[in-house]
């Protein structure tokens, strides 16, 4: 699989490794940071299990994980991934995304998935994309819903958190016939 470098003026995303990871370690120990994930970054140990994870999905061709950097910042402002990418059924998901707080608010999340969609639907030549968040984050959920996702049900109960917690999972999707439209209208917005 060929390795992509998704950039624009404000944002480059290059693939998260091994050898990369540990510019994200001192954002990964921010408070809360992925509160509503059922992963568990806040060590170094753990970080590092989790960068495996996404590595050996990527050989298994099933994800494509980012560490993300912000050019107006000069500074690495978290990590992303396309996941559960199935090459048959031309549908993946954009998810795993997660930002230091110096990061979030800034409009750096939207130039990401701006890049995200548009090499999914524009290069992959996909023909959906998922998004899954737990069903309580309301920030994630309307950040969502501004990139002109459609809501399409909640799995009730589907993943159980690091604290035992069984979460609700709310779905959304872009389909490729609406990216056009979508597309227009986000980049406005950059």
């Amino acid at each position: 699989m060929k390795i992509p470098v998704l950039e624009n003026k404000r944002v480059k995303l290059s693939l998260l490794d091994l050898s990369n990871y540990m510019h994200l370690l001192p954002i990964a120990q921010e408070k809360d940071l992925i509160y509503y994930s059922p992963s568990d970054i806040s060590t170094p140990e753990k970080l590092k299990s989790y960068v495996q994870t996404a590595v050996d999905n990527y050989y298994n061709k099933t994800a494509i994980p980012f560490i993300v950097f912000d050019k107006l910042k000069q500074a690495y402002a978290g990590s992303t991934r396309f996941g559960l990418i199935h090459w048959e059924n031309k549908v993946l998901h954009i998810g795993w995304t997660w930002l230091g707080q110096d990061f979030q608010g800034t409009g750096l999340n939207l130039h990401i998935k701006f890049l995200m969609l548009e090499y999914a639907f524009e290069t992959l030549n996909f023909e959906k994309v998922e998004f899954r968040i737990d069903e309580r984050n309301i920030r994630s959920r309307k950040a969502v819903e501004k990139l002109g996702a459609t809501f399409e049900g909640i799995l009730r109960k589907d993943t159980v958190m690091s604290d035992g917690f069984r979460r609700s999972t709310s779905c959304y999707g872009i389909l490729k016939e609406e990216w056009s439209n979508i597309k227009e209208t986000l980049y406005l917005r950059l």
